[in-house]
């Protein structure tokens, strides 16, 4: 465990959910003392939520031929070893590994642009509309962690997956993380409720682990539940809780 003086290098690995159980508790009581690392634990977590709730374009069929064909016709680089008595700079990594990917991304770009030509304008318009809902989505992510009474409480399901929920009263939003959620089985989905002292009301299907924006807003609501239901969801739970998150007030 760190000493007091360098608690406030964990920002990043506590938004990330990284820190042992120990470290997590101290970090947790530090945070009530401490704006700046509760300001930096907000962007540390809006960022990881704009990575997580990131949306690719679905490759083209020939795309994983093509990188294949690629990596057999490309020389690999030699190993960049440094000079006799000199140790290689952590910059002269980041750069050698900059050359590597721009190479990796170039054999990738080709063989986009050589698929982009099939696609019809429907599936053109289908992706720019996946696109701009989810700078929507990455807006009301970012609006919510952002927030400056943002308050986030943790916890686990009954199968040891790390839960985490972000709220703000004053966006009137909640944002759910999830960690290492096992696949909920054929015809079913996991589903967030809003607790209203009593009465769950439906708060969205989870169909991916990272940051999912809660449906519906906190006011009236005490808690936050996850439970597995069949596909499509439920309008009232049909399944013991997996977890359950008392919001704060």
């Amino acid at each position: 465990m760190k000493h007091d003086g360098e608690l406030h290098t964990l920002t990043g690995a506590y938004a990330l959910h990284s820190l042992t159980p120990a470290e997590h508790e101290v970090f947790s009581a530090h945070l009530t003392d401490c704006p700046s690392c509760r300001q930096e634990v907000a962007e540390f977590s809006a960022t990881a939520a704009r990575l997580g709730a990131a949306a690719a374009l679905p490759p083209p069929p020939r795309m994983k031929d093509e990188v294949l064909y690629g990596i057999d016709s490309v020389r690999q680089l030699p190993p960049l070893l440094p000079a006799a008595g000199k140790p290689m700079t952590f910059t002269a990594i980041l750069r050698r590994k900059a050359i590597t990917l721009t190479i990796a991304a170039g054999i990738a770009g080709v063989a986009v642009l050589g698929g982009a030509t099939l696609w019809q304008n429907q599936r053109a318009d289908e992706a720019r509309q996946q696109a701009e809902t989810s700078e929507r989505r990455l807006q009301d992510l970012t609006a919510v962690m952002a927030a400056p009474d943002v308050r986030t409480v943790h916890g686990r399901t009954t199968g040891g997956a790390t839960t985490s929920v972000v709220s703000s009263r004053l966006q009137n939003r909640a944002v759910f993380i999830g960690t290492g959620l096992p696949d909920p089985g054929e015809g079913r989905t996991y589903q967030l409720w809003f607790d209203d002292h009593g009465t769950m009301r439906p708060a969205g299907l989870l169909t991916r682990e990272g940051a999912t924006l809660m449906q519906g807003g906190i006011r009236g609501a005490s808690g936050v539940g996850l439970t597995v239901e069949p596909a499509g969801g439920s309008a009232q739970p049909t399944s013991r809780p997996l977890m359950l998150l008392a919001l704060p007030a």
